[in-house]
């Protein structure tokens, strides 16, 4: 007979795979926190538990890229990480950039083990991280939330294994599918939540896209409004061919003070355009712009615009997230909806994308759409 409270070996493992898990989550919500901030690097979470089990240092990837999630963590954690595990959402770095190699520092610091989500595709490192650590004798486990680390950092692993940043298209529409209301009419379609959650989106992402049109229309000044993340609105960018940029504008009031990049075909724009930061194409087509977005360190890339822009996107296989908010009510326009003209009627939603979430904000329904082929590009990365 097994004495009583003596666990078995399945139980144990169950046990440690459950305590694995639990500071891995808390790795994943603080690299979360770097979102929008850390390009042209990932947004990494790191924390540090030491040989007693005990929480003792954590941290995340800064502004800029630097420091690293793990120089944050072990210097809060000091002498206490030895002996201790880290648990880090992507393979530590070998490389120096800014910083010295994150695999360098768990080495000094002599921790036992180190658990880590995702290897880093990032030719400088893809393997070499946990090489380092292996040679070093630290036990390294990788793949710990995989799915949930790939999440995450969509926009890097979208950068460095594909040239292009990871694009979310942000629709707000009505019941009967129009992304707009008609002439004189207020032109909120969501209510006061949805648009604080769409304020927290931009805030989450590098840069944001929109159109002549939606800049015409809506003269919008595509920042982050909501308290203490002012700061973490992303960069500006103006597609329009012919260079629209009127200085009474609320961007060419910001490109005062901020980069605000507009994207057009003419060399020969509109004076006041000179404020902006101008990038001429000689067709300008979204890949070209998201190409150029890619080589600035961009990961991530809100895109806010019109029907006929968004259908651009859409046409070019550009989308990779979907992020729509729905209202309640209808409204009273004629001729064929929005959504259906830009192809996202339902049928064609649910057949190139699928939802990996649901919300209801107030009376707005929320969900969010991942392409398909996106899914099945990470899935070719875990196999390879």
């Amino acid at each position: 007979m097994r004495e009583s409270g003596t666990k078995t070996s399945d139980t144990a493992s169950r046990d440690a795979g459950v305590k694995h898990r639990h500071f891995m989550e808390q790795a994943l919500r603080l690299g979360m926190r770097g979102q929008g901030a850390t390009g042209p690097n990932p947004a990494v979470g790191c924390v540090i538990v030491s040989a007693d089990g005990a929480v003792v240092g954590s941290g995340w990837t800064q502004s800029g890229g630097h420091p690293h999630a793990e120089t944050e963590a072990l210097k809060e954690a000091g002498s206490a990480a030895r002996g201790g595990t880290a648990y880090v959402t992507l393979e530590p770095c070998s490389h120096t950039g800014k910083t010295a190699p994150c695999a360098d520092a768990l080495v000094t610091a002599e921790l036992k083990s180190v658990f880590f989500a995702l290897l880093d595709p990032d030719p400088r490192v893809a393997g070499s991280g946990a090489e380092k650590l292996r040679q070093a004798g630290i036990q390294v486990h990788e793949g710990l939330m995989r799915d949930e680390a790939y999440g995450i950092n969509a926009g890097f692993l979208s950068r460095v294994s594909g040239g292009l940043p990871h694009v979310t298209l942000k629709l707000a529409v009505s019941k009967n599918g129009f992304m707009r209301t008609p002439n004189g009419e207020p032109p909120w379609i969501t209510g006061a939540l949805s648009r604080n959650i769409g304020h927290m989106l931009r805030a989450t992402h590098d840069a944001i896209v929109t159109g002549r049109g939606t800049f015409e229309t809506d003269d919008p000044s595509l920042d982050c409004r909501l308290p203490g993340l002012t700061g973490s609105s992303p960069l500006p960018v103006v597609m329009s061919r012919s260079g629209y940029f009127p200085v009474a504008s609320k961007l060419a009031q910001r490109a005062e003070t901020h980069t605000v990049v507009l994207a057009c075909e003419s060399e020969a724009a509109d004076a006041d355009a000179r404020q902006a930061e101008l990038c001429t194409f000689d067709n300008l087509r979204p890949q070209a712009v998201l190409e150029n977005l890619a080589a600035r360190g961009i990961n991530r890339v809100l895109l806010e615009c019109g029907p006929r822009l968004a259908a651009a996107f859409l046409e070019e296989g550009c989308v990779d997230d979907i992020a729509l908010f729905e209202a309640p009510q209808e409204i009273v326009m004629s001729g064929e909806s929005d959504i259906s003209r830009i192809g996202l009627a339902s049928t064609e939603l649910n057949r190139y994308f699928d939802c990996l979430d649901r919300k209801v904000f107030d009376t707005d329904r929320f969900s969010l759409w991942r392409r398909k082929a996106k899914i099945q590009m990470w899935a070719k990365m875990r196999e390879g």
